[in-house]
Parts: C-alpha cells; sequence; structure tokens
C-alpha cells in the first residue's frame, strides 16, 4: 500500500495540486507569484549562493529532462563510454555546485538581520528539502553508477507509465532505497511548489524580451548622460537576448523531427480494430502472467519443500534457474565436491537477474551493469557496481525414497554425507525451515 501510494498516488496528486495551486495563485494572488527578492537586504553573500545554485540545477534538470523525452537516442550516446564518464562528471560537478549554493543560501538566511524578518519556516523547509534531495542525487550517483545509462531503461519507463495514465511501479519497485527516496522527493517538491518562493519558476519574465523600450528623459545633463549610456546598453542586452531566443527556437525546430514520435503520441490518432485487438491480447497475456505468479506464489506459501532439480542434472558450468521461496530468481551448481551449490540470481546493485553460464575464472555475470559474482563465494569482482555478495540458499538433499541424505544452512553448515553411488538418484530441495532460520 505504502508503494502504491509514493509511486503512483503521490505523483498524481503532487502533479494536480501543483496546476490547481499555481492557477490559484496566478487568479487570486498575481503580484505574489514572486520570489520576493531579498537582494536589496543583502546582496554579496546571495551573489555566492543564487548563482552557483541555478547554474547547476538548470544543467541538472536539462539531463534529466533530455533522458526523459529521447531516452532511446540518449540511450545510443550513452553508449559511448568517454562520453558517458564525461556526463557522469559534469552531473556530480552541476550537484556539488547545487549543495554549495543551498548551504550559502541557508546560512545567509540563518546570519543575517534584516532576512530574518522576512523569511518565513516555508523558506527553511523548502530549502532543507532541496538539500536533501540534491544529496540522496549525489549519494546516487556515487553510490550507483552509470545512472545515465540504466535511468533510460528503469526510471524513464515509469515516468512515462505516469503521463500515459497507466502507471507501472514494477521497474521501480525492487531499486535501492535512495534512489526510491530520491524520487519521492521530487515529487514533494512538485507538491508545495505553489505555496513557496518556487512560484517564481512560472513567472519568468518573457515579454521584457519583446515589450518597447521605455524612454526617460532627464533634466540634468549629466544624468541625461548616464541614462543615455544605460539605454544603449540596455538595448545591447536585448538584442542578444533576442539572439539567443531566436537561435533556441531554432534548435527547437530542428528537433521536431527527433521529437516526431513524441508528437504523435499526444495527437492520441484513432486505432484501427486489428490494434485495438492487439492491445486487448498484450493486456490479456499480462493478466495471464500475473495469474502465473500469484499462483507460483500461493504455492511457495503453502509448500514446506521446493523441488529444484535432480543432482544429475547440475553441473558447475551453467546453473539451473529456480524461483525461492521470497519469489526471487535462484541458480543451483554443482560443486567441485559433488555438493550443491545455491545463490540468489538477484544482482546486489539494482536487482536484475544475473546469467548462469560460468567463466574460466568461476564467476557468473549481471548483464545489466557488468558485476561478476564468484559462485563459490557469492562475491563480486572488485570495482564492480554491486557492493554486496550474492546470498546463499539453504537447501537439503534427499534420497529416492524421500529420506534426508545432507543439507546446507544459509550460512554454509552442513549436515550428512552425499554418496558418489547413489547421488544420481537424489534430488534438491530448498526448505521452508531452513530457509526462515537463515
Amino acid at each position: 500500500m505504502l508503494e502504491l501510494f509514493a509511486f503512483v498516488g503521490l505523483p498524481y496528486m503532487a502533479i494536480l495540486i501543483c496546476i490547481v495551486g499555481v492557477v490559484w495563485r496566478l487568479r487570486k494572488d498575481p503580484y505574489g507569484v514572486t520570489s520576493l527578492s531579498s537582494q536589496f537586504l543583502e546582496g554579496k553573500q546571495l551573489r555566492w549562493g543564487s548563482l552557483p545554485w541555478h547554474f547547476g540545477i538548470l544543467l541538472i534538470f536539462a539531463g534529466h529532462l533530455v533522458a526523459f523525452l529521447i531516452p532511446g537516442m540518449w540511450q545510443s550516446l550513452m553508449s559511448v563510454p568517454w562520453l558517458l564518464v564525461s556526463v557522469e562528471v559534469l552531473g556530480i560537478a552541476a550537484t556539488l555546485l547545487c549543495l554549495i549554493g543551498l548551504g550559502v543560501l541557508f546560512f545567509r538566511r540563518l546570519t543575517t538581520g534584516k532576512l530574518q524578518k522576512t523569511t518565513k519556516l516555508a523558506d527553511f523547509v523548502v530549502t532543507s528539502l532541496l538539500i536533501a534531495q540534491v544529496a540522496l542525487g549525489l549519494m546516487v550517483a556515487g553510490g550507483y553508477r552509470w545512472g545515465a545509462s540504466w535511468s533510460t531503461g528503469t526510471l524513464t519507463p515509469y515516468v512515462w507509465s505516469l503521463v500515459t495514465l497507466s502507471p507501472d511501479v514494477s521497474v521501480v519497485r525492487d531499486m535501492p532505497l535512495p534512489i526510491q527516496l530520491h524520487m519521492t522527493g521530487a515529487w514533494l517538491i512538485l507538491l508545495i511548489l505553489p505555496f513557496t518562493r518556487l512560484i517564481h519558476m512560472v513567472s519568468v519574465p518573457i515579454h521584457y524580451l519583446f515589450r518597447s523600450p521605455q524612454k526617460v528623459v532627464w533634466s540634468n545633463p549629466r544624468r541625461h548622460e548616464q541614462a543615455v549610456t544605460a539605454r544603449v546598453t540596455q538595448e545591447s542586452r536585448r538584442h542578444f537576448l533576442k539572439a539567443a531566443f531566436g537561435l533556441g527556437t531554432a534548435g527547437v525546430l530542428l528537433s521536431v523531427g527527433v521529437l516526431d514520435k513524441l508528437g504523435r503520441f499526444f495527437q492520441m490518432p484513432g486505432m484501427h480494430k486489428d490494434e485495438e485487438a492487439n492491445l486487448l491480447e498484450t493486456r490479456l497475456r499480462r493478466l495471464q502472467l500475473t495469474a502465473e505468479e500469484k499462483e507460483l506464489e500461493l504455492e511457495r506459501m503453502r509448500a514446506e519443500e521446493i523441488f529444484v532439480a535432480r543432482l544429475s542434472e547440475l553441473n558447475g558450468q551453467a546453473g539451473k534457474y529456480f524461483i525461492d521461496y521470497a519469489m526471487r530468481p535462484g541458480l543451483a551448481f554443482k560443486g567441485e565436491d559433488g555438493w550443491p551449490m545455491l545463490l540468489s540470481a538477484k544482482c546486489t546493485h539494482l536487482g536484475c537477474t544475473v546469467g548462469n553460464q560460468v567463466d574460466a575464472s568461476g564467476r557468473i555475470l549481471c548483464p545489466c551493469h557488468v558485476s561478476y559474482f564468484d559462485i563459490k563465494t557469492g562475491m563480486p569482482n572488485p570495482g564492480a557496481p554491486a557492493k554486496a555478495p550474492l546470498d546463499k540458499i539453504a537447501w537439503v538433499v534427499r534420497d529416492q525414497n524421500g529420506s534426508e541424505v545432507a543439507t546446507e544452512s544459509a550460512r554454509g553448515s552442513r549436515t550428512g554425507r552425499i554418496d558418489v553411488a547413489i547421488a544420481d538418484t537424489c534430488s534438491l530441495y530448498i526448505v521452508k525451515s531452513l530457509t526462515l532460520e537463515a
């Protein structure tokens, strides 16, 4: 229930409240839709806090937006190693800029007497939430490397499922806690946006670029000369901004071809009967898979033992997949001593299913982000994205009469003996009682 609220209920609630709140503020309090700049009260610290914060957050926001709008092209770009490293380094640098800027702004609010009279509790709440969000982003970038690459296959489909009103939390359900908190923090920031200084995001004065210049006549010659100089400077700046805006518009128009599929999606043309039939068939297959998964889960809830394989079917070169009591994939191998070795097949980095082929060094590969795990110890290779070893799974071997021959706990302690003469007639099981003890 908490999972559905955090990844489905909260996003839709945040979007709805944000839209309604912004419209309400624009209608009821149009002059209050501003950041209420405090530069005239204190400007020196503001410069060292505001500039790093805005520069860093604009870079980060642009990276997230591009990965969301054109995931296919972004994934192709991130497949180039030097470009992926450059994007990761740039993202971490921008995150550090954000943290420095927010720290200065927070300290400025706490220590400047003039600002304390105009500071509200909401200002500290917003700043604290932004600091936590940026810190979580830095934690994700450092602890789960190459996010610019793997996010297009996990987070982007999740956000698109929300946009298409068919929320799918399966891609984020097994994400590590810092990533889940980072996503939840984004929705919370969107939720409070209409009621805080963040509302100034929707009041960017673009119309200033197109309004007629104001003419001021001074009676004092010296002031008149200064005014003329200022006007020339203002006109030059305005022409520069117009040129920049024109170049930006041209870039957007050139991107129309890339965003063609996105535009066609929002047009939502009517489907043919064949397309409707294919859609219904796809939904039916999903329902059938869900039903099969629930039946398998119910079977594991009731069964005290789950058959894995006969010992004669196991070897040390290719593991046999099975599903454990927690509905997670597992792998069964045969060791050099003839005893079974059971490991979880769920990668400890982001939950991908590892491969079952053993290389010359006795390791199996997680194909998602290239982590190698030793099948004897479960430990990942040094420098791998995964840091924790694969969990060992407890098992029991029974002979053809159902008698217990040998067991091994998840901690590696063994009992019994496997006789080579009858090994091929024995069967391997995972047992609920041994799993609960682990």
